[in-house]
């Protein structure tokens, strides 16, 4: 009998623990492409079947074996997408382990942290720079061995490991290459991993997900969603953040279907062109970041090739509203679709695809963040569809997400159908289901804090429910703006709006108990140097950030992209800045969210001077 979708899907309903996601293919799917990396020493692009990805794994679980670790031990890994993550995580899976993803551009401290918070006991890292970096940011009394993939061990440095073994991946798996793998029965409900919550505020917390909540969840996404057989995807978001490791691993993996590694972020557009992928996790800012491209080069092309483009997403759009029972755009052109449509598509649809390898995608899915509207419209509109989902660490993470012919941009989709969701005090979000965490590690009481007298977890955003069941999220409650006015702006969909146009690289909101919203933008340099040459100023005087002409300039373009927006959450001043928020200097998250309050730290003395040197604006 011919696989189908359905099939593979009432195939992976039966597994219980995530060893199986591999293990199931055995003996079926033993030569169908597994995963695929990058190997930079040989220069060329390498695969593993199925079988052989198992093989590899079983020779990690061999040297976990000879260890002896305790049933339940946590295992931290520190490490890039690619095979060697896999094994690791699969291994340590399979016998009892709880693995600790850490984020591999996080700093040294943040990940000696963990480790002590977690009392890891093994680390498996990269290079011996990383490990030598946590060592020196604090003690770590828990740790016993580190185990060095791709770098050698310094003989003259060993006496600095102290009690911790250090060893390489090579070394470490040919020592167990004789050990006998001794069964082990895992149960549903053993601990499948530690998350660490990012911690836009105060230290991250250890989320205790089990086998049969992260299952659980990529189940409930297919009951929207589901892979065909032959699908393709493209992994690129960090494997320690849990929607990438829900979907383009476990999800993916369980399927069948072939994953291939990003290189790194700096080679994205390459390898996307070489993988080619049909189902592609991404956070909006990648598609944002096309989009201003987009947009960009076409202000560069002039008026006649600008009509083509929305024609072609006019009409693309009209399609996909049809095809989704939403409200359809009418216009003087509707009666040309037909006999436009496909030209159109050529003209413009496959310029835009052909980011993506030229294929026809089956799903690309946005979550993390709230998506812009303009930017779905005009994925859509092309030939990408789009769908938005949403959800949390604590829930494995999936909450909700678009169904294929249910698909509405404006909202983060359908609850999953394993899952029940309601509305709460203050319009939060509230959830209970078998996707939920057990809780946060040794923190009883930040647990208790997270869920409700009768059992639902309070996910800490605002959200309505629409009669068809879509939910659609209003923002953070700890991040809306509350003016002195008392009115209410949710700062994410403002700063969105303001990122569209390629001038403006981030955007932070403020103006808590102000009488007025601003802005805080760090410029993109290149449109920089542009824009400050068109007001006479120069670009590299640091006076020109505060220059009138060039404020007002910047207020006029934000005011265009604003205008849907009530004229209270339109920001009527703004500090501009030519340094970029990074993960490396504290003012993003390893998931590339906004820390605010060290934003507003940084910036206190010139948000103060702001308000006070235009107290109505």
């Amino acid at each position: 009998m011919q696989e189908t979708a359905q099939t593979r899907y009432e195939d992976f309903l039966k597994l219980q623990y995530l060893p199986q996601v591999l293990t199931h293919h055995l003996g079926r799917h033993d030569d169908l492409p597994a995963v695929t990396q990058y190997i930079a020493s040989e220069k060329s692009w390498k695969t593993l079947t199925y079988k052989e990805l198992h093989e590899r794994v079983q020779r990690w679980e061999r040297s976990f074996a000879k260890m002896n670790l305790e049933r339940g031990s946590r295992v931290a890994m520190l490490m890039p997408n690619c095979i060697d993550a896999i094994c690791f995580d699969q291994a340590a899976l399979s016998r009892a382990l709880v693995p600790v993803p850490l984020h591999a551009i996080d700093t040294p401290g943040s990940s000696a942290f963990i480790l002590n918070d977690s009392e890891a006991r093994v680390l498996v890292t990269t290079k011996y720079l990383k490990w030598k970096g946590i060592r020196d940011a604090d003690t770590l009394p828990n740790l016993k061995a580190v185990i060095i993939t791709d770098d050698t061990v310094p003989e003259d440095d060993r006496v600095n490991n102290g009690s911790v073994n250090v060893v390489t991946l090579a070394d470490w798996l040919d020592a167990a290459d004789n050990v006998t793998i001794p069964e082990i029965e895992l149960n549903h409900e053993d601990l499948a991993a530690l998350v660490y919550t990012s911690g836009t505020t105060g230290r991250p917390k250890g989320v205790m997900l089990t086998h049969e909540n992260i299952l659980e969840n990529a189940k409930g996404v297919m009951g929207n969603i589901r892979p065909n057989p032959g699908d393709v995807w493209f992994s690129f978001l960090p494997l320690s953040h849990t929607f990438e490791r829900t979907t383009t691993y476990y999800l993916a993996m369980g399927m069948g279907n072939h994953i291939w590694f990003n290189r790194n972020i700096l080679q994205i557009v390459d390898d996307l062109r070489q993988a080619r992928p049909t189902i592609l996790m991404s956070v909006p800012r990648i598609y944002e970041r096309i989009y201003a491209r987009l947009n960009d080069k076409l202000n560069k092309q002039g008026a006649a090739a600008k009509y083509v483009f929305n024609w072609a997403v006019e009409v693309g759009w009209r399609r996909f509203c049809r095809e989704n029972d939403l409200p359809v755009e009418h216009s003087w052109r509707e009666c040309l679709d037909g006999l436009v449509a496909d030209w159109l598509d050529r003209k413009v649809g496959s310029a835009l695809r052909d980011v993506f390898g030229g294929v026809k995608p089956h799903a690309f899915i946005s979550g993390g963040a709230a998506l812009n509207q303009n930017v779905a419209r005009t994925f859509i509109g092309l030939g990408i569809e789009i769908f938005q989902g949403y959800g949390l660490t604590e829930t494995s993470p999936i909450l909700a997400v678009n169904k294929e012919q249910h698909n509405n941009p404006s909202t983060v989709g359908m609850p999953l159908p394993n899952m029940q969701l309601r509305i709460g005090d203050n319009d939060e979000l509230q959830v209970i289901g078998p996707c939920v965490m057990k809780g946060y590690w040794n923190r009883p009481e930040a647990t208790r804090e997270t869920f409700t007298e009768d059992g639902w977890l309070k996910t800490g955003d605002q959200a309505d429910i629409l009669p068809s069941g879509h939910v659609r999220i209003k923002g953070r409650i700890k991040e809306i703006i509350v003016t002195s006015t008392g009115e209410k702006i949710p700062p994410a969909d403002l700063e969105m709006a303001i990122e569209t146009d390629p001038l403006f690289a981030q955007v932070m909101a403020v103006g808590e108990a102000m009488p007025y919203v601003s802005a805080i933008v760090v410029l993109e340099p290149d449109h920089w140097t542009a824009l400050a040459k068109e007001g006479g100023v120069d670009p590299q005087d640091p006076a020109s950030l505060t220059a009138k002409l060039v404020t007002t300039n910047v207020l006029r373009r934000i005011k265009k992209l604003t205008r849907g927006f009530p004229q209270y959450g339109v920001p009527r001043a703004v500090i501009l800045s030519l340094d970029a928020w990074t993960i490396e200097n504290g003012m993003l998250t390893p998931t590339l969210k906004l820390k605010r309050h060290v934003i507003r730290a940084h910036f206190q003395d010139q948000i103060a001077h702001l308000y006070e040197s235009h107290p109505g604006a």
